[in-house]
């Protein structure tokens, strides 16, 4: 998979408190594969190159409503994504409370989120960016190819990575910008990532390997 600056963005799913932060409500779950990983640091090398080096940046973020307590029914990890109150929002357009909160950005990232140029799509509002405008705003940018990075490698980036070949993109998949939780039933869902990544993206590359790629691609 080649790279150019003119249509390859890098995509970050999900670098919100929630998963990222030791506060976090899914910390418990995921830290040991963060810290396995080196996550926060991979994400943010990449945050820092994509914007050295001129490529759009792209957040796809998680958050719930009061209004999604009217959902009848969920599958195991949105079940108890609603009963701790993950991700959760006061309202569309209500930010009370949200500085600091689990929805919002991990703190390091802020910088690079909030700097004017980072594009921020609506919320997927279960895994994959079928319930957001994601793949407008790619297509209204002209891009074609994908850096995708984020949180949770199993469900959210897995779940992106298969909508986005489907719509027709080319995706890499940076391995170690991700983590995933180890469940004592459910099990290591890294591991079932890996396997997935393998099969279907374009590219699976660590970080060094990506930011290589950016700083050697063609304009």
């Amino acid at each position: 998979m080649k790279i150019h600056r003119e249509d390859t963005a890098i995509l970050f799913i999900d670098p919100q408190n929630e998963v990222l932060s030791e506060k976090g409500l899914a910390w418990p779950l995921v830290h040991e594969s963060v810290q396995e990983n080196h996550t926060i640091q991979n994400m943010e090398r990449l945050f820092r190159t994509a914007k050295a080096q001129g490529f759009e940046v792209f957040i796809s973020p998680h958050y719930f409503y009061p209004t999604d307590r009217g959902w009848e029914f969920n599958g195991p990890l949105e079940s108890e994504e609603a009963k701790l109150g993950m991700f959760a929002r006061a309202g569309v357009l209500n930010l009370k409370d949200f500085d600091g909160s689990g929805a919002d950005w991990l703190q390091v990232f802020k910088p690079y989120i909030e700097d004017g140029k980072t594009i921020v799509v609506a919320p997927h509002r279960v895994w994959g960016p079928e319930t957001n405008d994601l793949v407008l705003q790619l297509r209204k940018r002209r891009i074609e190819r994908i850096i995708l990075g984020g949180m949770l490698a199993n469900m959210c980036v897995e779940s992106h990575l298969r909508e986005l070949i489907e719509q027709g993109f080319e995706v890499a998949v940076v391995k170690d910008a991700t983590a995933a939780p180890k469940h004592p039933d459910w099990g290591y869902g890294y591991q079932a990532a890996l396997i997935n990544y393998a099969f279907l993206a374009h590219a699976v590359w660590t970080t060094d390997q990506a930011v290589q790629a950016m700083e050697h691609a063609q304009l």
